[in-house]
């Protein structure tokens, strides 16, 4: 049974990820109202998103959709979905603003553990068999200086990340240790979409040629 990924984001991160099982990609960033009730907790956050990403993506699958396409073709598309939020004394953390909101970010974040929320949606094109999950990493910042923060900030890195940060890149020098997934900071825990994928019958091959970061 052939299987084609359908990842529902415009990261290049998750797009880097995902290519380590060996299954063939299309990358459809989703567009979708991400507004969500303050109430609601991290978990259902992430989860409610990455689900309202991969949904649209599915319906803008079925919208285009030809004759010949996977069913008939026996190709099996997975749509996978996925959000993560930086949460600090229980307030969610989102992409700043500017350089001022970056600033802040780093600022609150530092010599502190705060909490990275990552859900991720499958959902089999076929049948519309969905399952979402999502995974928990507490990250704990070095203490930074004035200095390193506008250093970091300077590179550009911070402005299109969760907390003004980014895992596997410079921002790297900032953290002190990590509990939990790596990936999930990254933005997409690999170990949870691979268990993900196999409850919907999918076995990826693996691609011993992809690099994670």
């Amino acid at each position: 049974m052939r299987c084609t990924l359908v990842l529902a984001s415009a990261s290049p991160r998750r797009r880097q990820l995902i290519s380590v099982f060996g299954l063939p990609v299309i990358v459809r960033p989703p567009s979708v109202d991400e507004s969500v009730p303050d109430r609601w907790t991290p978990a259902k956050t992430v989860e409610e998103l990455s689900r309202r990403k991969a949904e649209a993506v599915l319906r803008d699958l079925a919208a285009t959709r030809a004759a010949s396409g996977p069913e008939a073709s026996g190709e099996v598309r997975v749509v996978v979905g996925s959000d993560t939020v930086v949460v600090l004394d229980g307030k969610l953390m989102g992409k700043p603003a500017d350089r001022e909101d970056a600033r802040n970010m780093l600022r609150r974040l530092s010599g502190r553990t705060h909490e990275v929320y990552t859900g991720v949606t499958c959902i089999r094109e076929s049948d519309g068999r969905a399952l979402t999950k999502h995974r928990m990493t507490r990250v704990t910042f070095r203490p930074l200086s004035d200095s390193l923060i506008e250093r970091y900030i300077a590179t550009g890195e911070p402005m299109d990340k969760a907390g003004a940060y980014g895992v596997q890149g410079i921002g790297a020098v900032l953290i002190e240790n990590i509990e939990g997934d790596f990936f999930s900071v990254m933005g997409l825990p690999v170990g949870l979409l691979f268990g993900m994928l196999t409850e919907l019958g999918i076995h990826p091959p693996f691609d011993p040629a992809a690099t994670a970061v």
